[in-house]
């Protein structure tokens, strides 16, 4: 049995429920009672709760703006980092063949074993509880968001720049 006290600790939270923890830090392909759901679960926490931090950290901003940063925060690379610091890959609960091909270092595994554990908490608590977790994982990337114009992609860059000299918008042809 693995033993999740590190992990607790360096989330701030203490499992009342040792069940949900092991669920959530189990692949599917050990087994049927996966962390899967608690995936799904965990991706909406995830998306609700720095939706709300972002609405309280940046009252002057546009919705178009705080959603290029929600988006830059709750995407692969963030999760991953995440991940990587709690050392959650050393948590995971993987099938042999897994095991064997690196699993507990894939980044798409810790990403969603991490909202994995964000659905857990939730479940184990509410939601002031999650959100103080979450808010408290994000701490590191909170402190170094880019600008929101700097998260625009090139699409949207390109169209901005022809509207602003009134010049046609391109047309695509596929």
């Amino acid at each position: 049995m693995v033993e999740y006290t590190q992990l607790c600790k360096q989330l701030g939270y203490s499992f009342k429920n040792q069940n949900i923890i092991r669920e959530a830090l189990t692949h599917r392909s050990v087994c049927k009672s996966n962390n899967e759901r608690l995936e799904y679960l965990g991706d909406s926490i995830l998306n609700f709760v720095i939706a709300s931090a972002l609405f309280e950290m940046f009252p002057d901003a546009k919705e178009g703006e705080l959603s290029r940063i929600r988006s830059y925060l709750v995407k692969g690379d963030r999760l991953t980092e995440i991940a990587q610091s709690l050392q959650l890959g050393a948590f995971l609960e993987l099938g042999p063949g897994e095991l064997k091909s690196g699993g507990a270092r894939r980044a798409s595994i810790l990403e969603d074993a991490l909202e994995a554990l964000i659905g857990a908490v939730y479940l184990d608590s509410d939601i002031i509880e999650t959100h103080r977790v979450v808010v408290e994982l994000y701490d590191e990337q909170f402190k170094t968001i880019p600008d929101a114009d700097d998260l625009k992609d090139p699409k949207t860059r390109l169209q901005e720049y022809l509207q602003a000299r009134k010049l046609p918008l391109p047309e695509y042809h596929i």
